[in-house]
């Protein structure tokens, strides 16, 4: 590792059609406390077709030390690899432009990576919305929500040091790609977690950390909510796939199909004997009980619309569950 105190460091961020998000990227990167003249910020596009482009390439006439980088697979992780590819330095930050980051985001990261001897290090993972209105306040909460995403430490914070086996983004040494490979390039999702679980495998150290975080933009329709998280829970089931291991995901990716089958299975089972459905029943009474409990709860605490609560909750749980379950079904159709 460099012994200087502010070794240099590569930014990479993917991006695609970003043009809404990605100067409150850049500008959160610039009013970064991390030297300027000791870091390169690589912007991987995948040849957008709005101004997302253009919007960065006004920034990089202005800061030396942003540059912009074509990706033709148009991907994420073939951005990652290929940013990785011209990286200097002995340290990358991997980064996404639908995220704003805190002033003291990259030096906590860098000195505890130091200090950890750490091989990847992460900060908790806020959410928040760009626009404020009911339905994105109703997103941006349940994505917040054990009910919602999960309870996974990255999203409720901590108060100490901890070694986990995956954080969101990541700071890294340089080596760890050369050690334990880069991105898995048949991921269009959950390329991180793959990366990281790769690296626990082969005896490496993460470790999420406080004192700084950075903040994910929501999507802000509920048709880009539910095309998003139908991607997610479909490329869960991919990931299985293509890495012929369950221990790239958790059990908490695949809550959303296990519901969703407990209510298609005995609802098939009930073309032979119709009592299935007492189970079909059951399980929906279970589930609409709780979400109501939730969302009631959420709406008189925090004054929140009951209806886009609701309708955010079920949103995400049936296109997630969804997704899994059209990945079964495209996983059987490739392997044949």
């Amino acid at each position: 590792m460099n012994n200087d105190s502010n070794p240099f460091i590569t930014v990479i961020c993917p991006a695609y059609n970003e043009e809404k998000y990605i100067a409150n990227c850049i500008n959160s990167i610039i009013q970064s406390d991390y030297p300027k003249e000791r870091m390169m910020i690589l912007f991987v596009d995948g040849n957008s077709t709005d101004n997302t482009r253009i919007i960065i390439q006004e920034y990089q006439q202005k800061y030396s030390f942003i540059h912009l980088l074509s990706n033709p697979y148009r991907t994420v992780p073939y951005a990652l690899n290929i940013g990785i590819k011209y990286a200097i330095g002995e340290i990358i930050i991997r980064i996404d432009a639908h995220s704003i980051y805190a002033k003291n985001y990259f030096s906590v990261l860098v000195r505890n990576l130091i200090e950890l001897k750490a091989d990847n290090v992460g900060a908790a993972l806020k959410t928040d919305t760009l626009n404020k209105n009911p339905l994105t306040i109703a997103i941006k909460e349940v994505l917040n929500n054990p009910w919602g995403i999960g309870n996974s430490y990255f999203r409720i914070g901590i108060k100490k040091v901890k070694e986990v086996d995956t954080v969101p983004f990541g700071c890294f040494r340089k080596d760890v790609f050369e050690r334990f490979g880069n991105y898995d390039t048949r991921l269009n999702r959950n390329q991180d977690i793959e990366l990281n679980k790769r690296i626990i495998r082969g005896g490496g150290k993460i470790f999420l950390i406080p004192g700084t975080y950075c903040t994910y933009l929501v999507r802000e329709t509920i048709n880009s909510f539910i095309l998003n998280n139908f991607e997610n829970g479909k490329w869960n089931v991919m990931t299985v796939y293509y890495t012929k291991t369950f221990s790239s995901l958790s059990i908490r990716h695949f809550i959303p199909i296990i519901f969703l089958l407990s209510l298609i299975t005995p609802m098939l089972l009930a073309l032979v004997k119709p009592i299935f459905l007492v189970v079909t029943g059951i399980s929906l009474f279970i589930y609409i009980s709780i979400i109501l409990m939730i969302s009631l709860s959420l709406s008189v605490r925090k004054k929140m619309n009951l209806f886009y609560l609701l309708l955010v909750f079920v949103s995400l749980h049936i296109s997630y569950g969804v997704g899994s379950l059209v990945g079964i079904f495209k996983v059987l159709f490739t392997s044949k």
